[in-house]
């Protein structure tokens, strides 16, 4: 399963993606709100995770590739683990990719497939309280804050949106 936007594909991770993939867990400010840091091994494991949620969900997190470089910038997706509250559209890019509105770009594209594939009535985002550039994403979507949610002792946003939310942005 791929989704192609005018700047990017979404695909399926690859073996290949984990010294880039390595490289964002690493970064302190980029997973401050998203699980913490990782290594290599860490790497392996998510991205063995994130194809394992496709076979056991049917959906999942894309990698994330800039179409003019070819190189990996981040993950974005459906998240669903077991004992979450709905079906999450999650993101993460690499430092060097933030800024520059991959995100929206990204999310967008992925929301429409979750919506149109998944028959979504509503998709959620549940984020850290301080990660603001997040909820920037989130209100840019259409999402609006819709509660709280505590998560490993961690208070959280659960910010939602419709298929018509998405539609008036």
């Amino acid at each position: 399963m791929e989704i192609e936007t005018e700047r990017l594909l979404l695909r399926q991770f690859r073996q290949d993606d984990i010294d880039a993939y390595a490289e964002m867990l690493s970064d302190e400010e980029t997973m401050r709100y998203i699980g913490g840091t990782g290594d290599r091994m860490d790497a392996w494991t998510r991205m063995a995770a994130a194809l394992g949620h496709w076979q056991l969900r049917g959906y999942g997190l894309f990698a994330v590739e800039e179409k003019t470089s070819g190189r990996f910038i981040g993950r974005i997706g459906a998240y669903n683990p077991e004992g979450w509250p709905a079906i999450e559209l999650g993101w993460a890019l690499v430092p060097t990719a933030q800024g520059n509105g991959y995100a929206t770009e990204a999310a967008r594209s992925c929301a429409l497939w979750m919506f149109n594939e998944l028959k979504l009535s509503e998709i959620i985002s549940i984020i850290h309280p301080d990660n603001s550039p997040s909820i920037r994403v989130a209100e840019r979507l259409g999402e609006g804050l819709k509660t709280r949610w505590r998560y490993k002792e961690v208070d959280t946003l659960v910010y939602a949106m419709t298929l018509a939310d998405l539609n008036r942005t």
